[in-house]
């Protein structure tokens, strides 16, 4: 028998490349929409839940292993770009809302007193004598607007 390993010196990459060729030139993109719908569907039916988060740690570990931070700035910029996009006032809300329910049952006093020391330090590196002034000024009229409404 001919040794099929051979197939007339052409390698398995080969025939895989030009086989591909030959199917990307007769199917368009909803062929491959759809081939790929249906592997996600039969997917989903034969796996759970833990096999989807092991699949999705090991690509983010590898999509950390080969993009910097400047990849993850700009995915993140497109992403709150495309949210924004489709979301309302009343979505941030809501999500912050439940956010700030989450954080607090997760986290006790000291924990936001450090937060806050944090960004208090953070602030004040970032920022001069002028700017205190200015939001002392806007905080002492908003407590007087208030306090005028009473």
């Amino acid at each position: 028998m001919a040794n099929n390993n051979n197939n007339n010196n052409k390698s398995m990459e080969e025939i895989g490349r030009k086989g591909g060729q030959a199917t990307a030139e007769n199917h368009d993109k909803e062929f491959y929409q759809e081939i790929g719908r249906k592997g996600g569907e039969a997917t989903s039916e034969n796996h759970d839940k833990e096999f989807y988060q092991e699949i999705g740690k090991k690509g983010g570990e590898a999509t950390s292993e080969n993009h910097d931070k400047e990849f993850y700035q700009e995915i993140g910029r497109k992403g709150g770009e495309a949210t924004s996009e489709n979301h309302d006032k009343d979505f941030y809300q809501e999500i912050g809302r439940k956010g700030g329910e989450t954080t607090a049952e997760n986290h006790d006093k000291e924990f936001y007193q450090e937060i806050g020391r944090k960004g208090g330090e953070a602030t004040s590196e970032n920022h001069d004598k002028e700017f205190y002034q200015e939001i002392g000024e806007k905080g002492g009229k908003s407590r007087s607007n208030q306090r005028d409404d009473d």
